[in-house]
């Protein structure tokens, strides 16, 4: 390896003073947070998800970004690779985290109840707690042992640099690849698709997993530029680094668009009862104008600002596209949760000054903590994989 490759790449000083401050952050928002489920249970749950959908979002997105890397390679997963790692071993602590839906069961989820709906207790051999709770596990289980091995692999090749190492990380991510795409489907379905048990589509699961790569990273984005501005990645981190990831970000956000419509068209032009609600809800009593700033911010303005080429080479403003889809990507989790609950609830939308408050507590409370862990992850490791055998090339202007 040349000198530019040997210079050490340990993480600089200031990613400590950032780690405590999100801690400071969290700990406060999550006492807001606290403080509203005393005023309002029903919202507090409501808010909790989402931001747990969130933030396991941007988790799944850079462990499946990583195993995305070791399939195809490319400079853009070279020099990306110890953020999606760092954020893989969060798993654990998203575990933690979503502990407390299951005391929010009986708020969030119709199908705990069924009654005399006969359509739930036609899927109660599958819509069940203890059957719900197992499945969970099992999700958890697998993300974490395919991350846990990714990662051992990794520090073993940066201690021996053997060339064997790359293949063996090959066939796991291929296999974990295959089991992250089933594993997030059903847990999409799981937690966000049975809120409405009598709504289902097709092209849910995949919507869902478009939505993670794109959380995964856009958030890989904002560490890289944030990285940039700092030794020892301010010489490494370059334009047409930048520009991969702005070409990636264009595909992910025309791949969700792509499905959104799809799914759309689908189940208007269907027509059918217990398909056709789910979007009637979303168009009326205040939502149309939520959809519509989902339609705008999620797709038609970055897509427009990404065609770009001058643009994605800008590290400085293709850090604001990715941190604006990041808020959107929020208000994506938003849409989806906070319109069925409400209905079922017999609740109208919560005004901005009375309830988006503890919306957004509760996902600055999550993820002060979640930040705080994955920068501890992030400053265990060199910022850069040294003994990968394509790191030099990655590292050419």
């Amino acid at each position: 390896m040349d000198a530019t490759v040997e210079r050490s790449f340990t993480a600089p000083p200031e990613l400590s003073r950032l780690q405590r401050r999100a801690l400071v952050v969290g700990v406060v928002a999550s006492l807001v947070a606290v403080a509203g489920l005393l005023w309002d249970r029903a919202h507090f749950f409501q808010a909790y998800l989402v931001a747990f959908l969130f933030w396991l979002a941007v988790a799944l997105g850079c462990f499946g970004l990583s195993m995305l890397h070791h399939l195809t390679r490319g400079a853009w997963g070279v020099m990306a690779r110890r953020t999606f790692e760092a954020a893989a071993r969060t798993l654990p602590l998203l575990l933690v985290l979503f502990l407390p839906l299951l005391l929010g069961l009986h708020d969030l989820y119709h199908w705990v109840e069924p009654g005399d709906d006969e359509i739930l207790q036609r899927k109660a051999a599958y819509l069940n707690v203890p059957f719900w709770a197992a499945r969970a596990a099992l999700y958890f289980a697998v993300w974490i042992l395919i991350a846990w091995r990714l990662t051992r692999l990794s520090r073993r090749q940066d201690e021996s640099g053997d060339p064997a190492l790359f293949r063996r990380m090959q066939a796991w991510s291929a296999v974990g690849f295959l089991a992250l795409a089933l594993t997030g489907t059903f847990a999409a379905i799981d937690w966000l698709m049975s809120l409405d048990p009598h709504w289902f589509s097709s092209l849910f699961g995949l919507w869902f997993l478009a939505g993670m790569a794109l959380s995964g990273l856009t958030f890989a984005i904002v560490v890289a530029f944030w990285l940039a501005q700092r030794e020892p990645m301010a010489g490494a981190l370059q334009a047409h680094h930048f520009h991969d990831y702005g070409k990636l970000l264009l595909a992910f956000v025309m791949l969700w668009a792509y499905l959104s419509i799809s799914q759309l068209l689908l189940i208007w032009g269907a027509n059918l009862p217990e398909e056709i609600p789910f979007y009637l809800r979303r168009l009326g009593a205040g939502w149309e104008l939520v959809s519509l700033a989902l339609l705008l911010g999620h797709f038609a303005v970055p897509f427009l600002l990404l065609l770009s080429s001058d643009l994605k080479k800008r590290a400085r403003t293709l850090v604001k596209v990715a941190l604006w889809l990041l808020a959107v990507r929020w208000l994506d989790f938003y849409w989806h949760v906070a319109p069925t609950l409400q209905a079922q609830h017999g609740a109208a939308p919560h005004h901005l000054l009375t309830g988006l408050w503890l919306d957004l507590a509760a996902v600055l409370g999550m993820g002060g903590i979640w930040v705080w862990f994955f920068l501890s992850q992030l400053r265990q490791r060199p910022l850069l994989p040294l003994r990968d055998p394509f790191l030099a090339e990655a590292l050419r202007p």
